[in-house]
């Protein structure tokens, strides 16, 4: 039998050649857990906003793993000890961090899992298949939980600024057009250093990360809380919900048998075992497309019509108010939608609804991003920084939402 080149260099449309450096990152990414990610969209049902946004978590793992070889390289050249093993696993860990992700990215974790986050499902994937490899992925787990002594090297995986958000505002500003994300990762990278242990950027390297908060205030608003995306994920989380609600009354829906699993079962984080976590291997963005088409035929109003609203993206109207929304508002809607179609008010509620967004770029409470002066000193970046903007990128700002069907003659 023919042996196989395992060191293959993929081409990505952000960053050109990536380099899959040895023989257990390929095996990784060859994986049946890791191609499912080809299955999975990076951003939900944002295409529906943004045509081009068709891009899967499978092209942002990739993309994570080429920053982390960058930034490995640039933390090296400055002096920072980094073992190859540690290496190693820091690439195996951000390769991994998105893996627990479920259908359309959010939904499922909003409506027929309860309780589970999907950290908690990539880690579950993380140590399944560490048996596999027979404990190859110890010291990768060991970083992503956060439990390793080395703390920038958690941060890389996972702060305010590591190689996560530095790969998906990138290549979700790409896909989507939205011109305002486009970071400069590679600077950003280059000024990366580490001090006491700790992940932070080098003083000249500010403007980089102003620029870096301020596109991520703007992506929020304009792509991934983008109305009309709201709307969307919100008419498929209950899509879902009411699916559930069917099958627990008896109704036999057409859908794939891993759909069906988690219909037909209560799933939380007390009793996602492993065998939950074979089927959850198996459901991706098809499954739950294919039974919308199929949903969309069915004799129950709400599903039907919900399934109809997202397949032919003809949704619900949504409008955003600085206050929250009042109940006689809402009220007014749902009694409209019972006279008109002759539905009880639990149905209309699948169809008028209210609800939050809210929108926070730079956490202050949370491991800070600090600055490293010449003279040694470090500063966090927002009392760093000369831009008046950068504080009120340090407060939440929340939006109110009421959704209701739109008018029509």
């Amino acid at each position: 039998m023919l042996s196989r080149n395992k060191l293959k260099i993929l081409n990505d449309p952000i960053y050109g050649f990536i380099t899959i450096p040895n023989e257990l990152l390929f095996d990784i990414i060859e994986h049946r857990y890791f191609q499912r990610l080809r299955r999975i969209s990076q951003m939900g049902l944002s295409y529906l906003v943004y045509p081009g946004a068709h891009h899967t978590r499978f092209h942002h793992a990739l993309g994570c793993l080429h920053l982390m070889q960058k930034a490995v390289r640039v933390l090296r050249l400055k002096g920072v000890e980094i073992s190859e093993e540690e290496e190693e696993a820091l690439q195996i860990a951000i390769l991994l961090h998105d893996i627990g992700h479920g259908p359309f990215s959010h939904a499922m974790e909003h409506s027929i899992v309860e309780g589970i986050s999907h950290e908690n499902i990539s880690l579950m994937f993380m140590k399944e298949m560490n048996r596999e490899f027979k404990g190859r992925l110890d010291l990768a787990i060991e970083i992503f939980s956060g439990k390793n002594k080395r703390k920038f090297l958690c941060q890389l995986i996972s702060s305010q600024l590591d190689m996560d958000r530095m790969d998906y505002l990138k290549r979700d500003s790409f896909f989507s057009g939205v011109a305002e994300g486009n970071i400069n990762s590679e600077r950003l990278i280059s000024m990366l250093t580490v001090v006491n242990n700790e992940l932070m950027v080098e003083e000249k390297g500010i403007y980089s990360v102003e620029k870096f908060l301020l596109a991520r205030r703007l992506m929020y608003w304009q792509v991934y809380l983008h109305k009309t995306g709201v709307v969307a994920e919100q008419l498929l989380i209950r899509v879902l919900q009411r699916a559930k609600e069917l099958v627990e009354e008896g109704s036999d829906l057409h859908a794939s048998s891993a759909l069906n699993y988690f219909l037909e079962n209560q799933i939380t984080a007390d009793n996602f075992t492993s065998e939950t976590l074979e089927v959850f291997s198996r459901l991706d963005d098809y499954d739950i497309l294919s039974a919308m088409k199929e949903w969309a035929h069915h004799d129950d109003f709400v599903l039907s019509n919900l399934c109809k609203m997202i397949i032919n993206r003809d949704l619900l109207k949504i409008k955003l108010r600085k206050n929250p929304i009042k109940e006689e508002r809402l009220e007014s809607h749902i009694q409209k939608l019972k006279d008109k179609y002759g539905i009880s008010e639990r149905e209309a509620e699948f169809f008028v609804f209210s609800g939050d967004i809210s929108n926070l770029a730079y956490k202050q409470e949370d491991e800070k991003i600090h600055i490293l002066y010449k003279t040694g000193k470090v500063t966090d970046v927002v009392k760093a920084s000369d831009n008046f903007n950068l504080e009120a990128l340090s407060r939440p700002v929340t939006k109110y939402y009421i959704c209701y069907p739109k008018q029509k003659d």
